[in-house]
């Protein structure tokens, strides 16, 4: 019986091999031409939305290299790292756009970019910006902002000036933030309260418990539920009180600048390492920091471009605060204190 499997086998291998392979070919040759035309970009919600940069930085960039972007949304930032993580042996994506400074080093540890300079970045992106996320162009920053207290002043209580003054008794149920599993907002509060309380976080976030309303998944969720109404005080930048100056016509929102420092967001793009469009992905690389793409961030992005080249709109004059002091979290302490917190929050 062997025997007879065997001989069946290697005439059913020869028949194969035989057979013309055009059909076959021709499709594939087909869908890599396709691909080849065709820059698949991981992101999050907001940044591909209606209202986000995403449709107006993928139009111009087809309109000047014939190439098409498509984005994937991956929901928040920490998601598209899980996404990313899950696919690393065989990845579907050529870019990570919306990986920050408290998640760049688990990307460089898991190997999941690789290293790309796009054109004149040195020119355009200031030393800092480019520290903050490692310095090898593993990840290019688009962006940036304090993260920041977002405070409804026609609320009934008094505005907090502190994290400390979060844990009192006015401001239980009143307070929304992210979850910083699967959120780069949830998780730039967390370092900041490393950045803050240090090896006392712990106490903190005991303390904090009764003042959280509620934890959303995203940025996008938290920041709709505080707008609704749902709570006066939400975890977001010190540029988002720009967005309601120039579209809502009101100063209702402040961002709340505490003397003791806040942490600091710097989001990147990369290329994934083993992106099947790598050509294309290096020219999306360098259009992200042209003018044509940065000058589109301030008034979608609601952050400030990463170019030194890009004159700010007058709300960001009038509604964008910048702290005098940056705090920060080592990522493998961050790392760590991530499911302390969550415990403590029981969840």
């Amino acid at each position: 019986m062997k025997k007879i499997i065997s001989s069946l086998f290697i005439f059913s291998t020869i028949l194969f091999l035989s057979q013309p392979l055009t059909a076959g070919g021709a499709k594939d040759a087909a869908a890599d031409a396709e691909r080849a035309g065709e820059v698949v970009v991981y992101t999050y919600d907001s940044f591909m939305g209606e209202w986000g940069p995403g449709p107006e930085i993928a139009r111009k960039f087809q309109g000047k290299t014939g190439l098409k972007i498509t984005f994937i949304n991956c929901g928040d930032g920490a998601q598209i790292l899980s996404k990313a993580l899950l696919e690393k042996a065989h990845p579907q994506s050529d870019i990570l756009l919306g990986l920050d400074n408290n998640l760049v080093a688990k990307a460089r540890s898991e190997k999941l970019l690789q290293d790309y300079k796009p054109a004149h970045a040195e020119e355009i992106i200031p030393a800092n910006l480019q520290k903050a996320l490692g310095n090898d162009y593993l990840l290019t920053p688009y962006d940036y902002s304090h993260f920041a207290i977002i405070y409804d002043t026609q609320s009934n209580i008094p505005a907090p000036e502190s994290l400390e003054d979060l844990t009192k008794p006015e401001y239980a149920k009143k307070l929304i933030l992210m979850d910083p599993r699967t959120s780069t907002p949830g998780l730039g509060f967390a370092a900041w309260t490393l950045g803050i309380f240090g090896t006392k976080y712990e106490n903190y976030w005991k303390a904090l418990k009764p003042s959280i309303l509620t934890m959303a998944p995203g940025w996008s969720a938290g920041y709709g539920l505080f707008t609704d109404g749902e709570a006066p005080l939400v975890i977001s930048y010190t540029t988002s009180p720009a967005y309601h100056i120039e579209y809502d016509k009101t100063d209702r929102y402040k961002a709340l600048i505490f003397s003791e420092g806040h942490s600091e967001q710097v989001e990147g793009a990369g290329i994934t390492n083993g992106a099947i469009n790598l050509k294309g992905a290096k020219a999306f690389m360098d259009f992200l920091i042209s003018d044509e793409a940065q000058n589109t961030i301030p008034l979608t992005q609601w952050m400030y471009p990463a170019s030194k080249n890009i004159k700010l709109p007058e709300c960001y004059i009038k509604g964008a605060p910048i702290p005098q002091k940056t705090v920060s979290a080592e990522p493998a302490a961050l790392e760590k204190a991530v499911p302390k917190i969550m415990q403590i929050l029981g969840q």
